[in-house]
């Protein structure tokens, strides 16, 4: 059986999401005028719209065929990867995100130097950019291998160069606002192309299995009674044990994803407040991770009912088993749906390192030591070329990729062996106030040391494994990120009581000991979140004057309201307030912040004129104010 490599429909319609997305892009993003809005998209975002960017960035361009050869392999048990979140997401909603959030920081190097030294941030300056640029690489040589087999018309390499095209215009004109709008039609639209293939695939069961027997039944029949569990064996098979798949994934992917990839900072950086980061890391953990779980893996399970009914051609693999069915089970249109959806899986993992690793390149190099002091103009300019010089070397990358044999796999352990030191760096900075910056300098070095011994050595994470009872050999991809967080937790700590510790006076605001402190230096002054009030309805009115603070520079506009309806906010003269256009849909795209001031008229709320069109609100029609902080 060959394979129809797209119909005229499939290109049209593949075409037809380029020049879709790449518009769509370059329209959200053209509002962009400061590096805040570039990097940040000015925080004015809701959390469902935050959630559904952030599953794209976890779906990448490998995903659907990575997981479909699992799913068809071992079945149900594919999902348990994505069950690792759940352990981490405590302390990212009360401790990371409010000290990124309320400090103010732009990228993961700047916190670094704020809560160690300036030697630190370079250091993590160097192990980030590798790590994300070698991401930007892998996403794209993944990409053309998995549409080359399909539509051979472009080699991998061309195929790379499309995409890297596409994806760097936008994100380099349209920035922050341009990656998250993009991303959310992306997540969408690859959640839809995964359930809409597993819904055809029942339906071709349905249609190929006895009458008596209905699409789900034919389904849940047709799997073998191994492929029913949630999980594998602790330690059987030797390929997908879950002592592994867990150790591997918590340590090398997980802790990385959430704690010290800058592309997910951004995206909650991006929030209009710390609470609705919260809603959104909640809803994304509990509700659309399982339903990203579940879309990507469904043709595995597919493709294991078809074999055991005998209607799977003989060369099918777990290798190729998500493009077989896809053939056998859609019709020219919705096959090019879903080769579209591929492409939106890797364009939203992509964009978001593109914008990350340009946010680095401005505001951890470029600004504090190639171009001090320069005009925030000049800087967004720069911002749209490191975007563009990304997307380039991470091109570069792809020929490098195109030498390995397993690419995929040495990429899984070149992320195990660039995430923990890293990783050790960001936990102990926020838990605890004892780990210094000479101490996190050496756990850098030091355990940059130890990641390069584990690759020469590799026999020296064997008792680890060991532990677990797994073949020591075959446990060593699976254990080398836990082993070599070991490793830098243990140089950390015995730094730690080798080196003299900041003084607590200057932590306040960055580890979770100072969280009331981080609220005050965020707001200017003391915090009022004591109680919640209502959300209410007020006309917007334009005003001339322009009320400063008193350094003599405008740090929020100030939004003048009644005291009655101050009261209904529970907001006191000098509460940072919300104002969004009444439309929820829009998810906060019109919207600003602002200091509450007490006067007018009841009903109204007066603010200055050049605030209001930076916000793109409406002067005139009501807009939903809320008490921030």
């Amino acid at each position: 059986m060959q394979f129809q490599h797209g119909t005229p429909l499939d290109y049209i319609v593949l075409i037809g999401y380029f020049v879709a997305i790449l518009g769509f892009g370059s329209y959200f993003g053209r509002h962009t005028k400061s590096t805040k809005e570039f990097f940040f998209s000015g925080q004015r975002f809701s959390w469902w719209l935050i959630s559904l960017s952030c599953v794209s960035m976890v779906v990448g361009s490998y995903s659907f065929i990575k997981y479909s050869a699992v799913g068809f392999s071992y079945g149900l048990s594919s999902t348990q990867s994505y069950l690792n979140d759940w352990f981490l997401a405590p302390l990212f909603i009360l401790g990371w995100l409010p000290i990124i959030y309320f400090s103010r920081v732009t990228s993961i190097p700047e916190y670094f130097e704020r809560r160690f030294d300036r030697p630190t941030r370079i250091m993590a300056v160097i192990f980030i950019l590798i790590y994300m640029i070698g991401s930007i690489g892998i996403n794209l040589y993944t990409m053309g291998v998995a549409l080359y087999p399909i539509i051979p018309n472009f080699s991998v390499f061309q195929w790379a160069v499309i995409i890297a095209a596409v994806t760097g215009v936008y994100c380099a004109f349209g920035g922050q606002t341009a990656v998250i709008m993009t991303d959310v039609v992306q997540s969408v639209m690859l959640l839809l192309a995964g359930f809409v293939l597993i819904f055809l695939g029942l339906h071709f069961l349905g249609n190929t299995t006895p009458p008596e027997m209905s699409g789900w039944t034919s389904f849940w029949q047709g799997l073998p009674q191994t492929h029913k569990l949630p999980f594998s064996g602790l330690v059987e098979p030797a390929e997908f044990p879950m002592a592994g798949i867990f150790w591997q994934d918590l340590f090398g992917s997980s802790m990385l994803f959430y704690f010290a990839n800058q592309g997910l900072i951004m995206r909650y950086l991006a929030t209009k407040s710390v609470a609705e980061g919260r809603r959104s890391i909640v809803f994304t953990i509990i509700v659309l991770m399982p339903m990203a779980a579940v879309s990507v893996a469904g043709a595995g399970w597919v493709g294991k009912c078809m074999e055991t009914f005998g209607a799977l051609p003989d060369e099918a693999t777990a290798k190729n088993i998500f493009i077989h069915v896809t053939e056998m089970v859609t019709v020219p249109g919705v096959f090019g749906f879903i080769l579209a959806a591929l492409v939106a899986a890797l364009m939203s993992t992509i964009d978001a390192l593109i914008n990350a690793v340009a946010a680095i390149a401005i505001n951890d190099v470029y600004r504090p030591f190639v171009a001090k002091g320069r005009s925030d103009r000049h800087y967004l300019r720069m911002a749209q070329w490191f975007s563009l010089g990304a997307t380039f070397l991470g091109l570069l990358m792809v020929p490098v990729y195109m030498q390995f044999s397993s690419i995929y796999q040495a990429h899984a352990a070149f992320t195990a062996a660039i995430s923990p030191p890293i990783i050790c760096c960001v936990i102990l900075g926020i838990l605890w106030k004892r780990f210094s910056g000479k101490a996190a300098f050496h756990t850098l070095l030091l355990g940059g040391g130890v990641t390069i011994a584990s690759l020469i050595w590799p026999q020296m994470i064997e008792p680890l494994a060991a532990t677990h009872g797994m073949d020591p050999g075959a446990g060593i991809d699976y254990f080398r990120a836990f082993f070599l967080l070991i490793c830098c937790a243990a140089i950390a700590v015995a730094a730690s009581f080798y080196f003299t510790p900041k003084p607590e006076s200057e932590l306040q605001g960055l580890w979770v000991g100072s969280m009331a402190a981080a609220k005050r230096m965020f707001k200017g002054r003391e915090p009022n979140d004591a109680e919640t009030g209502e959300k209410i309805r007020l006309e917007l009115v334009s005003i001339a004057e322009r009320r400063e603070d008193a350094t003599g520079a405008v740090v929020t506009p100030f939004a003048e309201i009644s005291a009655k309806d101050a009261e209904r906010l529970k907001g006191r003269e000098g509460d940072l307030i919300y104002l969004a256009d009444q439309r929820w849909y829009l998810g906060g795209l019109r919207s600003l912040h602002a200091t509450l001031t007490i006067g007018g008229e009841e009903g109204k709320v007066r603010v200055s004129a050049e605030f209001i069109e930076s916000g793109r609100l409406r002067v005139g029609e009501p807009v939903v104010v809320e008490k921030i902080l």
